[in-house]
């Protein structure tokens, strides 16, 4: 996560620099998405089928080379053209979004066969602030190295990250599952339906998913980062990587808390109030004419996604079966993308149209009606409570 966050820095600063276009920006996040959403109907039905642990490995090796590959052409190691390089970015983001479809399910499924139930909650905060903190160094890391030494310095350190993620992911044991006939397995496409059919069944699930996407569609404003640094702060590459982190930062310390302090109840009324926060924090940071109240709304949007993030993960481990952990995180990936990658988008969509600041203020306030429909249109997922 370190490597593809540090990447993600890169990625945003150089096609700034290249094209100036926050629409273009919003581009890169629609090459990451489309391969993702596509390959997420597939890569649940082989996690539940075959190893999550080797399909696990195999991702991550994916992006290794991929990210040596980016080093060499967009870290100008060769001499190639500036549409060259464009292109070779908006692949290698689409070659990340096709690993990162089997990643997910991959490590939902292999959660489960390390900690029990009464251990969900903290394990899930625990994945939370490592992630977390991979967020903060990652970007900052990223940030700083380009400003120091360009692209050429900068890709170097997301490919050597990775590979010490490949060497230590080598390491992760866990029992083979009891492998079945061939003839027995279902076929993917049954599979498919299969885990579609249990998912629309689960109310709790999908209104629970289907908050978390429309919330962060529209909240969402990190893709435009680049242009608002540049062009509201009047930041470099380095202040870019510090707001990068800062939702991190955020995020990391409610996630300790957490982790040491875990959740035994379980509630959809905390869940909605914390995406509400989110937007509220989205709307401040848009507003925001210095580094300092940017700095500190992104701080305050990572600790609502957070806790957010905490409840979706334990409520996701607990109301799913282990033999559909698979399909389900891997519909859920499809959600997170939507979200995020879709949403970066429709934010580079927004900026061009209305304007950056107009743009993030608007995506906030469409994040507080999410919650409010939600809330009104969903009486069950609102009286939701689960205990650990």
């Amino acid at each position: 996560m370190s490597a593809m966050q540090a990447q993600a820095v890169v990625v945003g600063w150089q096609v700034y620099e290249l094209t100036h276009s926050p629409l273009m920006l919003g581009l890169v996040g629609l090459a990451e998405a489309v391969p993702a959403l596509l390959c997420a109907l597939v890569s649940g039905h082989f996690v539940d089928t075959y190893s999550p642990q080797k399909i696990y490995r195999a991702a991550i090796a994916t992006l290794t080379l991929n990210a040596l590959i980016l080093l060499v052409i967009a870290g100008q190691y060769i001499q190639t053209s500036d549409q060259f390089i464009l292109a070779a970015l908006y692949i290698g983001i689409a070659v990340s979004g096709f690993a990162r479809s089997f990643i997910m399910p991959a490590a939902f499924s292999l959660l489960p066969m390390i900690v029990g139930r009464s251990e969900f909650s903290a394990a899930a905060a625990w994945q939370g602030t490592t992630m977390q903190m991979a967020l903060i160094g990652g970007p900052a890391l990223g940030g700083l190295i380009y400003g120091g030494y360009g692209a050429h310095g900068a890709w170097l350190f997301p490919l050597s990250i990775m590979m010490i993620g490949l060497a230590l992911c080598t390491r992760i044991n866990v029992p083979e599952r009891v492998k079945t006939d061939a003839g027995t397995r279902p076929s993917a496409a049954k599979s498919i339906v299969e885990g579609w059919r249990f998912l629309l069944g689960n109310r709790a699930l999908l209104s629970l998913m289907s908050l978390d996407m429309l919330a962060v569609l529209f909240g969402g404003a990190i893709a435009i980062l680049p242009a608002f640094a540049h062009e509201v702060l009047g930041l470099g590459a380095e202040g870019l990587g510090i707001l990068r982190s800062a939702p991190a930062l955020g995020a990391v310390l409610t996630a300790l808390f957490f982790a040491l302090r875990p959740m035994r109840v379980i509630t959809a009324r905390r869940m909605l109030i914390v995406v509400g926060g989110f937007g509220v924090a989205m709307i401040g940071f848009g507003l925001s004419t210095s580094f300092a109240s940017a700095l500190v709304f992104l701080i305050l949007a990572g600790a609502f996604d957070s806790v957010s993030v905490v409840i979706r993960g334990t409520l996701m481990q607990i109301l799913t079966p282990d033999n559909m952990k698979g399909r389900v995180s891997a519909v859920n990936s499809m959600f997170i993308i939507s979200s995020n990658e879709i949403g970066a988008f429709e934010s580079g969509m927004a900026a061009a149209a209305f304007g950056l600041v107009p743009s993030i203020v608007m995506g906030g306030m469409g994040t507080l009606i999410v919650v409010g429909l939600v809330a009104a249109l969903s009486p069950h997922f609102r009286k939701l409570r689960v205990e650990t």
